[in-house]
């Protein structure tokens, strides 16, 4: 993260989060595999996919923006399209109980990654940071981050630092082979000395963290 602009362009990444019906969750993800084509006709989907550990009955979507105007066009665009409108969102909304949406950027000193293969799984990890932004915190907290990545057992997807909703929130996307392959890996980290040292000055800074673990969608392009 930086002091100043955390980039030269106006690209952003919408964040969104929703909690699905509990009996409704297999209906919900059906009608995404089967209608989301619809959707990324208007824009470019990073990622979808559905909480399996630390949280239930949530999906997470993430849309990348050129701008503010770009998006703007995109959501007139799907308030007016017929398909869209009636072969997804009247279906779906019924299945929803609560929508919730942050606009975040990817921090200067990450680009947006790709698993090796397919088939693995992704863990989503939310850190609350301390009031003050990066200028307080942002070298303890990528130093965390470039400890976990050196032990080699987890592959960085992208680290988001938020701009519109709760701030100095930033999620980091990690990518695993599977939740054994992050648990082994997880318990050697924590037996190394470098990655120990980086988090105990990282944590002076931190609020809450949360961790869920993400099972991407068949319609996903990150999977």
């Amino acid at each position: 993260l930086a002091t100043g602009p955390r980039q030269n362009n106006g690209i952003f990444y919408e964040i969104r989060t929703y909690d699905i019906k509990p009996a409704k969750m297999k209906e919900f993800l059906e009608m995404m595999n089967k209608y989301l084509h619809i959707r990324t006709a208007h824009s470019e989907l990073v990622g979808f996919w559905y909480s399996e550990l630390g949280a239930m009955n949530k999906v997470l979507h993430i849309w990348k923006y050129d701008n503010f105007a770009h998006r703007t066009a995109v959501r007139h665009a799907l308030a007016n399209d017929k398909e869209w409108q009636g072969k997804l969102m009247s279906a779906i909304l019924p299945l929803v109980e609560k929508q919730h949406n942050e606009v975040a950027y990817l921090v200067p000193w990450c680009q947006l990654g790709r698993p090796p293969k397919e088939g693995g799984v992704y863990e989503w990890v939310t850190f609350q940071m301390k009031p003050g932004g990066p200028a307080l915190w942002g070298e303890a907290f990528r130093a965390a981050i470039n400890a976990h990545i050196n032990t080699g057992y987890t592959r960085l997807i992208g680290v988001f630092h938020t701009e519109y909703g709760l701030l100095n929130t930033v999620h980091v996307l990690w990518w695993n082979e599977s939740p054994d392959h992050r648990a082994a890996g997880r318990h050697s980290a924590h037996e190394d000395a470098r990655v120990v040292a980086a988090v105990r000055d990282s944590v002076r800074f931190l609020e809450s963290q949360q961790n869920v673990l993400l099972i991407p969608l068949q319609c996903s392009p990150l999977k």
